[in-house]
């Protein structure tokens, strides 16, 4: 199956993700009665490849006809890349089986590890942001890389605890990027919590990251937990006005594909398209 279809948006591409231009959105179960071929559609679509493994039947005929009509990106959910196991194998070529029945090129996951002796947490865990763990990664994206047959991108993710380190998540991330040369699916909205919890500037944090070796953006919504004191990177409600402002700030920097997600408390197909007419209208302003 072909799904890579050229879409021209005012939006430019990023080196190295050939057709895959302007916004998108996450494709979601929930959507798949609604969404028609024929009203809206995104520029394209984000997919978590693990919930679409095993696709019933029901569902597969109108899976296959969306990703048919955009171009799609996968993106992984139990890669585990920092974690202290192997790669699993038996996983890649499980994913490699499915990129290449979906022609799908392009393939993200986090920055955390997920797993613990072989088995999922179904959590994002925190890495400790060392030269050591660095090379770990480094190592491992090779792997995948190799086996996969695409380049990695990889997420910056949220962190409620940090392990022991010895440098800045900026400095790890750009250090990250130089020695793998992994691309980045910069979250904008993993920064702005994390800005919170662990008192940082975002903005700061944006003008010394290595905006060259990013691939496209998230953005997503949070809510503030009164009992912990902290923001909660949800993915379960609209997107904040903060991080609709920190993103204009980013493109500003840098114009590359952007998209919204959407995990949680999944709204009506209908409920989101009023959120990507506020992302159209927000990227349209810078």
């Amino acid at each position: 199956m072909q799904n890579v279809v050229q879409v021209v948006v005012d939006n430019p591409k990023v080196q190295g993700m050939n057709n895959i231009y302007g916004l998108g959105l996450g494709l979601r179960r929930d959507f798949l009665q609604e969404v028609d071929k024929n009203g809206f559609l995104p520029d394209w679509w984000e997919i978590a490849p693990e919930n679409w493994f095993n696709i019933p039947f029901h569902h597969r005929e109108k899976f296959e006809e969306m990703i048919s009509l955009r171009p799609v990106v996968a993106h992984g959910l139990s890669l585990s890349i920092g974690s202290l196991e192997p790669v699993d194998m038996k996983f890649l070529k499980k994913m490699k089986r499915f990129l290449d029945r979906y022609n799908i090129e392009y393939y993200s996951d986090h920055i955390s590890f997920s797993s613990l002796m072989g088995n999922q947490t179904y959590d994002l865990l925190p890495l400790s942001m060392t030269k050591k763990v660095i090379d770990r990664i480094s190592h491992k994206v090779k792997i995948v890389e190799d086996t996969l047959e695409r380049s990695l991108i990889l997420e910056n993710a949220t962190y409620y605890y940090v392990p022991d380190s010895d440098m800045s998540e900026v400095d790890f991330l750009n250090e990250l990027m130089q020695k793998s040369g992994v691309k980045l699916l910069l979250d904008v909205n993993n920064i702005y919590v994390n800005s919170i919890n662990h008192n940082f500037n975002a903005y700061s944090f944006i003008d010394r990251l290595d905006l060259k070796n990013c691939a496209y953006i998230h953005v997503a919504g949070h809510y503030y937990d009164n009992d912990l004191g902290m923001i909660i990177d949800s993915h379960g409600m609209k997107v904040k006005h903060e991080v609709w402002e920190f993103l204009k700030y980013t493109l500003s920097k840098i114009k590359i594909p952007v998209m919204i997600e959407r995990d949680n408390n999944i709204p009506s197909y209908k409920a989101m398209k009023k959120e990507f007419d506020t992302m159209q209208k927000v990227v349209n302003s810078v």
